[in-house]
């Protein structure tokens, strides 16, 4: 037998693996306690003296306490929080496309983060409407009465942020008004906010420098716009030599139709008249560049960008959904009574939820031309080598620091 036979008791029990034991898990106890100590601690980094504090309830203050006002504060608290989060975000992708970052590529994966961001952070804000559910509309209006005039109708962060965006635009209006019931600094931001560039502009600019759109180079509009016309001759030749009968009828009427709407993509003027009607937001250039990265999205130049275009669209479905949510709850809330802001309340909003307040439309509807793949014109070696370094024979870069 190994070992010592006296570090064993008649039982069998091993001491000094026992103190070993002992040993490690003493140090898990073992460090210095340094928020005891003189200094910044948690509570005053957070100022959560403020924060927790902040919640004051009208319906205490006229003698009435009414609970659920405390969630109905504490909920529209946290909203503004994030929007003030996401603000952040998108001010500094803003930033980085407006001083020309991207002509150094190895910031687009800084703005496809941030963007990325932007959207994880509205799926949260979608799903907490689910907290305010938990309270019935009965319980709503005990303490309606003491919003006064008070009303999410109000929020300036959210109207910076459609406005940073690009909804600015495409805004319903309430009243004819639009939304300008804001006054001194709050008004100076907002109308700041109307005069910068939007993320719709910055990515439209941006849009339009893909590589591989130049007619001496890559042209790919040009190879393109052949191949279509060349597939859709394919399928009229096919589909004649079929033999009369309702369903050569049938297939010739979807053939016409996806053939206007297929050749429509190159009708600049076209394009021009839906733009000036607000139907259309990107430009001809930018449309060319989009649907570039949507059909090469596997090459590795295109990666990245084809994952801020997905970003972009993700954006656009979480507001809507964002605004979905806050419809149904209005009118679950309200029924058809007026707003406290003034607005007719669930009717006004309704009139939000639709695809006059989709900033990127554009990227949506990019699947409309869908092709079979051997349609798309093909790239050889020496195109693939362009694609890389085209931004950096770009005239107008040079290199800059990085943004932050």
């Amino acid at each position: 037998m190994s070992g010592c036979p006296f570090s064993r008791d008649k039982f069998g029990y091993d001491s000094k693996k026992h103190s070993l034991e002992g040993s490690e898990e003493d140090k898990s106890q073992t460090g210095i306690n340094r928020a005891s100590k003189e200094g910044l601690n948690y509570g005053n980094y957070l100022h959560l003296e403020k924060i927790l504090n902040a919640q004051e309830l009208q319906s205490e203050i006229k003698g009435n306490k009414i609970h659920d006002e405390h969630l109905f504060i504490i909920t529209h608290q946290a909203y503004e929080l994030w929007f003030k989060q996401i603000l952040w975000e998108l001010d500094s992708v803003r930033e980085i496309f407006q001083n020309g970052h991207l002509r150094d590529e190895r910031n687009m994966l800084k703005v496809v983060a941030r963007v990325h961001r932007i959207v994880v952070i509205l799926k949260l804000l979608v799903q907490q409407f689910s907290v305010l559910e938990t309270m019935a509309a009965l319980d709503f209006n005990d303490f309606r009465e003491y919003l006064s005039l008070a009303s999410g109708f109000q929020s300036l962060q959210f109207r910076l942020l459609e406005n940073k965006l690009g909804v600015q635009r495409l805004q319903v209006p309430h009243n004819k008004r639009h939304y300008h019931n804001f006054k001194g600094e709050d008004n100076d931001l907002l109308l700041k906010s109307q005069q910068e560039k939007t993320l719709l502009q910055l990515v439209e600019a941006w849009l339009e420098r893909t590589p591989g759109l130049e007619l001496h180079g890559f042209n790919f509009w040009g190879k393109f716009e052949k191949n279509i016309v060349k597939g859709l001759q394919k399928e009229f030749t096919k589909i004649q030599a079929k033999e009369e009968s309702e369903e050569k009828e049938e297939k010739m009427a979807e053939f016409q139709q996806r053939k206007e709407i297929l050749l429509s993509l190159f009708d600049e003027k076209r394009q021009e008249n839906l733009l000036s009607k607000g139907e259309r937001r990107l430009s001809y250039r930018a449309l060319q560049g989009a649907l570039m990265i949507y059909f090469y999205r596997e090459e590795p130049r295109f990666q990245v960008p084809f994952q801020l275009l997905t970003s972009l669209m993700d954006i656009d479905t979480l507001m809507t959904k964002w605004r979905y949510n806050h419809v149904c709850l209005v009118h679950r809330m309200l029924g058809s009574k007026s707003g406290t802001g003034g607005s007719s309340g669930y009717q006004y909003l309704r009139s939000t939820v639709s695809d006059k307040y989709k900033v990127f439309v554009d990227l949506f509807d990019l699947s409309t031309y869908l092709v079979p793949r051997h349609w798309i014109p093909k790239m050889n070696p020496n195109i693939h080598k362009f694609l890389y370094i085209a931004e950096y024979c770009d005239s107008s870069y040079s290199r800059s620091e990085e943004s932050d």
